[in-house]
């Protein structure tokens, strides 16, 4: 037997919901609620759910109903059970698992639209001065090594005095520069990471972090998001449960989500995490990329562990800021972990290209603010580009408009193709490549989701958004059984 974590009859009665629409057998309505919540992620694979007395006293109804739906459950292989041990859990034999990547195909193919990637395009003109002014630096580093492993002291120092702007004071020692975010997560993950340790993770969730945990022997472990964000009884549950060393979690507009969590539940993250013992590595490379105005951002994760003994680790980027291109991100820590993690950087990527640094230094110090406003006004455009093409194309398809970050997560409704053989077929037929949910969760679920980035110029993404409206109108005439090849839906 293998279990997660549990959930109480009251938790379940509520993200259940109404349940028994429709008019169908009781038991029947139930046991689909159920597999919905397992396939959606609601409800993570591996999770004890409640006995069946106790179930039916909250349900309000027979215990013959529960009985048999957890027996329908257990014949289609989203329930098992052992005598003495419960009910937990679980996805039929065969399910294809997902793994790394987000577009099947090289990203440079003419006619076809990438919508596989959040990414923006430069930050044009300010990139290129920057780079103009970094190679006028240069030569101040040419007469050393230019090995850096901490990063170039200037840009560490950049670093800091932004996190102090943003309210949560910092010292260069506090900051490491790193080969993107990417590189910060595989260098943490290397650092503290032993073999089948448990890490908490948010579902659904950063697809290449999913990837690089399994990459480094880590075991994930799913915890859903309620309606409207987090849920903190989840968190507690799950922390105290399943013991994990390292929780990662995506507070700044959760990719792929875009929710941003409130100052209160951050509290009680770092809180829950200081009692529990387990590390929180805070993914904040939305952070910059608030839209609409509508208050202040949230302080840093960071802020909430003051005098806790380093319970907060943070990775950052460039590349949603600025632009991808230039591969340059950190890590923020306690200095002690920063210098062991440098020191042991020499055997993957010794350290990061010096001329990008520059160019990142003068970024943050010289232009920021214009920059950021440029950006914005940007993404906010395109992000109503894509919300209206959606409503018009697909109006059947819900989702929630973020108040930041880069992407749409929505709900493609429950009848037709799911979301890998609709990710398969626009690729395949229609020039559009899309992550299916599946990519962004654990023991392939959420398979009635798509992420859809709002990461191109309004007349791209309208176009995109047609190209998935007749994919799937082609697939549904063909019949909802229409399946992706091995390889795409794999990926």
């Amino acid at each position: 037997m293998s279990v997660r974590s549990s959930i109480g009859a009251v938790q379940l009665d509520r993200v259940l919901g109404d349940w028994q629409q429709g008019r169908e057998a009781a038991y029947r309505a139930l046991a689909a609620g159920l597999r919905t919540l397992v396939l959606d992620g609601r409800v993570p694979v591996e999770t004890r759910l409640p006995a069946e007395r106790e179930l039916c006293a909250v349900l309000g109804v027979s215990r013959t109903t529960v009985t048999a739906a957890y027996e329908l459950l257990r014949e289609e292989g989203f329930l098992a059970s052992r005598r003495g041990s419960g009910s937990w859990t679980a996805l039929p034999a065969g399910r294809p698992m997902p793994v790394a990547g987000l577009s099947p195909f090289p990203a440079d193919r003419g006619g076809v639209i990438d919508l596989g990637v959040a990414a923006m395009a430069a930050a044009e003109p300010w990139i290129s001065r920057a780079m103009a002014a970094a190679c006028a630096e240069l030569p101040g580093y040419t007469r050393t090594h230019g090995d850096f492993p901490a990063g170039l002291q200037v840009l560490r120092e950049a670093v800091a005095d932004r996190y102090a702007q943003r309210g949560l004071p910092t010292s260069a020692e506090q900051i490491m520069i790193t080969s993107g975010a990417a590189g910060a997560l595989t260098l943490l993950l290397r650092a503290l990471v032993g073999p089948a340790d448990r890490i908490a993770v948010e579902s659904p969730s950063y697809a290449n972090a999913l990837q690089a945990i399994r990459f480094h022997g880590g075991r994930a472990v799913p915890v859903p998001f309620e309606r409207d964000g987090w849920a903190m009884d989840a968190w507690a549950r799950t922390l105290r449960e399943a013991a994990p060393a390292l929780a990662y979690v995506i507070p700044d507009f959760h990719n792929p989500t875009g929710l941003l969590m409130p100052e209160q539940q951050r509290r009680e993250l770092v809180a829950l995490a200081r009692a529990t013992g387990t590390r929180l590595i805070v993914d904040e490379t939305m952070a910059e990329l608030a839209l609409d105005g509508s208050g202040p951002m949230p302080r840093p994760f960071a802020s909430f562990d003051r005098g806790g003994g380093g319970s907060v680790v943070t990775v950052g980027s460039a590349g949603k800021t600025f632009w991808g291109g230039l591969r340059i991100g950190w890590i923020r820590a306690d200095p002690e972990l920063i210098r062991r993690i440098a020191g042991d950087r020499a055997s993957m990527d010794v350290c990061s290209p010096v001329m990008e640094q520059l160019a990142v230094r003068h970024l943050l110090t010289d232009c920021l603010p214009e920059v950021l406003e440029h950006q914005r006004r940007r993404i906010r455009e395109q992000r109503d580009a894509l919300v209206a093409a959606v409503r018009e194309q697909l109006p059947d398809w819900t989702f929630r408009v973020p108040g930041g970050g880069l992407s749409l997560w929505v709900h493609i409704g429950d009848g037709g193709l799911g979301g890998s053989a609709l990710s398969a077929m626009a690729a395949q037929s229609f020039g559009v490549w899309i992550g299916s949910g599946p990519r962004f969760g654990v023991d392939g679920v959420l398979e009635r989701f798509v992420r859809l980035p709002f990461a191109q110029p309004a007349e791209v993404s309208r176009e995109a958004v047609r190209r998935l409206a007749a994919a799937r109108a082609a697939g549904m005439a063909r019949g909802a059984t229409v399946t992706p090849p091995a390889e795409v839906a794999l990926l």
